[in-house]
């Protein structure tokens, strides 16, 4: 299951992480953000141990949203070492998050 993320825990699951990360800024109400869900429940299963994948929710959790520059919802961000190396803006099919993971292993 994808990682719940806060912005108490951000730093932590993200920032300091030894896997490369896909965070998933979203908020219960958005409709694409639905959509983008599912595909990060499979890949969390699928990279398990080789990457992390999380979720952060956009209405309680401002503050790296807005750090971040995440203005569009769902906006989807790879980390690696504490450092943005990608981000996918709206719904994208799941072999483009997967490949984003796939190019830092």
């Amino acid at each position: 299951m994808a990682l719940e993320i806060t912005d108490a825990t951000f730093e932590e699951a993200v920032l300091k992480s030894d896997k490369p990360v896909l965070v998933d800024f979203w908020a219960a109400w958005c409709g694409p953000c639905r959509m983008v869900g599912p595909i990060m429940e499979e890949l969390s299963k699928e990279y398990d141990g080789k990457a992390v994948v999380g979720k952060v929710d956009v209405d309680a959790n401002q503050e790296f949203a807005a750090k971040y520059g995440v203005r569009n919802i769902p906006t989807v961000l790879v980390f690696q070492n504490g450092e943005v190396v990608g981000r996918q803006v709206g719904v994208a099919p799941k072999n483009v998050y997967a490949e984003a993971i796939d190019s830092l292993l």
